[in-house]
């Protein structure tokens, strides 16, 4: 079996697989990792930590690279707003 870890993503709880990077947890939750200085919705684009599209705040650092960061029990991420 698959082992599996909770996670909460602007608040709500959410199950992924065990290995699953921040960014790819974002997309599966269908939320935008951050807005453009115009408000735009951002994503991951580089998937390797060259652009920074998938900067997140996690438990309280902002500015994390979703695709550099596994997931981890109790990880708390948080949009720009």
């Amino acid at each position: 079996m698959l082992s599996q870890v909770t996670m909460t993503v602007n608040g709500s709880p959410m199950l992924v697989p065990t290995g699953t990077t921040v960014a790819a947890a974002m997309a599966i939750a269908g939320q935008a990792c951050r807005n453009s200085v115009s408000g735009e919705p951002r994503g991951p684009l580089c998937g390797m930590g060259i652009c920074f599209e998938c900067r997140v705040a996690i438990n309280g650092r902002p500015h994390r690279l979703g695709c550099q960061a596994l997931c981890e029990e109790g990880m708390d991420v948080r949009t720009s707003e």
